[in-house]
């Protein structure tokens, strides 16, 4: 008698008398059959929406897209399947087709219903588990689609691991001596006193160590002491960096040691951070997302500046996905470092330690500071809004659904109007790069003209000409760069925020009661943050105009060379030096004007 446990692809038949060939031949009939039904399977699983709902409502979610798509496809297959068979068989396989199109025009709706009514009745008998992980604090993992408890702090400890292996991958080299591998220049490390083999923490820790050493203001009788200090601080930009370090191993030291070099190790944050003032936000907002992407394109453009094209092509495949998930990681690290510092924020009133008028007049000071800085009050109007309506919602869903839905709608009205804003300001910053670019163009034309009339011009003066043309048009539009600038910023502000909210109210650390607390004393914090910056009132026009977005560049860029070598500039150093480079500019264009409107001398 034949094994009935027998799992292999040969079975319920007699093999005994089948030669090897055709065992052989029903073996693979078997596993055609079984790759025919896996592909089945995805395709009906890919139609039809089977996976385990959450709730009653994600039941009745899912039925609705099971009957949707199960009455979409089956009028699709009505008109596919006969147009099919004629290219196939002509008139023959018309009606063929027809056939099977109308067996697929009724079986699929009604396979779709079925499989609604299977997923509604299976989200009304989870409604029960729902409501008690609801009750409990649990979240709903929508890949295993199951209930868990959230905890900030494992989370926290789960990118921070990634990180350290991304790390330790990165740092594993060929050489036998793991205390050192073989570079082609040693002079930087040697500068720092580290191994060539020394961790980023390594090489932070020796560079304040041998900076404090030989620091102009630490030593006054040293004459060389500055150029010591600058070759320390080029050291450590270029070992402080992944990319530049990377290079420096491979090529030694580069040939041209100047301003350019530095700027290739711009920190992208410090110059965001001054550009947009978002310094003392920046415990609620974490590193800007336009940051992060010019950070990431910036060391790609480094990396790359060497490869050939094949090399470049293959390196920019590979490395989408790296930075489509460094680029997740870091956003959720940022989302983790806001929530967990919102959490120490609310932890006195929490605990009862502090009253909720008290903890409210604390916040209105912060406020008032954070309203003198630049861009003050368009940050304390957007962050205030967020963290109020991400406690509302909160709130609301704990006591009543219909204050919980009503604050959700107020949230989505918000982000809805701020969708439309980016794409306003896109459709202008895109208007306003074509019109740079027609200018461009219409001025060689005119140097075509000119030549053509004898008006001879270097290939040097014509490019140099076409460059100040560009660079006078881009800076005419620089408010509209900085509106698309700011639409995104708010997006990405918003969003983060949502995300540190939920993070913060489904941290099972802590009791529901505590939750609840936290929830609000984030709308205290968000209301005082909003009142106070309505009260101030919206930036004031002046930041936005050519001449300021030109000076807090300028200064953006000074600042970011400064910290790149070692110095310390604050925020109030970075705001009185951008006062000075307007009045400069300001003293410039009144000079300009002046000379313009003498007589000229007969």
């Amino acid at each position: 008698m034949q094994d009935q446990t027998n799992n292999s692809s040969v079975k319920n038949y007699d093999t005994s008398t089948l030669t090897d060939e055709e065992l052989a031949k029903k073996a693979q009939e078997e596993l055609n059959m079984e790759e025919d039904m896996e592909e089945a399977n995805e395709v009906f699983n890919s139609l039809f929406s089977t996976r385990r709902p959450k709730d009653a409502s994600a039941g009745l979610s899912s039925a609705t897209k099971s009957i949707g798509k199960g009455v979409l496809a089956g009028a699709v297959s009505l008109v596919a399947q006969p147009i099919a068979g004629a290219q196939q068989e002509g008139a023959k396989g018309f009606f063929k087709g027809l056939a099977t199109g109308v067996a697929s025009a009724v079986a699929l709706p009604l396979t779709g219903v079925a499989i609604g009514a299977y997923q509604v009745a299976r989200g009304v008998g989870n409604q029960g588990e729902a409501n008690k992980a609801a009750k409990q604090g649990m979240q709903w993992d929508d890949v295993k689609r199951e209930w868990y408890f959230y905890y900030l702090n494992k989370e926290f400890e789960e990118v921070e691991n990634w990180y350290k292996q991304q790390k330790e991958d990165g740092n594993e080299t060929s050489s036998g001596n793991p205390s050192e591998k073989k570079v082609k220049d040693r002079e930087f490390y040697d500068l720092l006193g580290v191994s060539t083999n020394a961790t980023s923490g390594e090489i932070k820790k020796a560079y304040y160590k041998e900076a404090r050493k030989v620091h102009p203001d630490k030593c006054p009788d040293d004459p060389d002491a500055a150029t010591k200090f600058q070759a320390l601080g080029q050291a450590y930009q270029i070992l402080s960096d992944e990319q530049s370090r990377a290079n420096y191993d491979k090529n030694g030291k580069p040939e041209n040691e100047n301003q350019d070099d530095m700027m290739n190790s711009i920190d992208t944050t410090v110059f965001f951070n001054v550009m947009f003032g978002s310094t003392l936000v920046e415990p609620y907002v974490g590193e800007l997302w336009i940051a992060s992407v010019a950070d990431l394109m910036m060391k790609d453009m480094a990396k790359q500046g060497d490869m050939s094209e094949s090399e470049l092509a293959e390196a920019l495949t590979g490395k989408a996905e790296k930075n489509s998930m460094e680029s997740k990681m870091k956003q959720k690290m940022r989302e983790i470092k806001i929530a967990m510092y919102l959490r120490e924020k609310v932890q006195r009133y929490v605990d009862g330690t502090i009253a909720g008028d008290d903890f409210g007049a604390e916040i209105q000071i912060e406020a008032c500071k954070i309203a003198d800085g630049s861009f003050g009050t368009t940050f304390l109007n957007i962050i205030g809004f967020q963290l109020e309506v991400e406690a509302e919602e909160y709130i609301g869903f704990q006591k009543s659904l219909f204050d919980g839905y009503k604050a959700q709608a107020k949230k989505n009205a918000s982000a809805t109007q701020t969708n439309f804003k980016i794409t306003g300001a896109a459709i202008k910053a895109v208007s306003a790069g074509r019109k740079v670019y027609t200018e461009v163009e219409k001025s060689k034309e005119a140097v075509n003209q000119a030549n053509a009339n004898g008006v001879q011009k270097s290939k040097q003066e014509l490019e140099a000409e076409q460059a100040m043309l560009a660079a006078q048009k881009l800076e005419e539009n620089l408010p509209t760069i900085l509106e698309l600038a700011w639409a995104i910023n708010t997006r990405d502000i918003k969003n983060t925020l949502r995300s540190a909210c939920k993070k913060l109210f489904a941290d099972a650390n802590a009791t529901m009661e505590q939750r609840l607390k936290r929830a609000q004393a984030i709308k205290i914090i968000g209301k005082e943050l909003l009142e106070i910056g309505k009260l101030v009132g919206a930036s004031k026009d002046e930041l936005n105009t050519t001449e300021a977005i030109k000076a807090r560049a300028e200064v953006a860029v000074m600042t970011t060379m400064a910290k790149a070598q070692g110095q310390e500039v604050d925020e109030k150093d970075t705001e009185e030096l951008i006062k000075q480079q307007r009045k400069m500019a300001a003293e410039r264009d009144s000079a300009h004007q002046a000379a313009q409107q003498q007589v000229p001398p007969s």
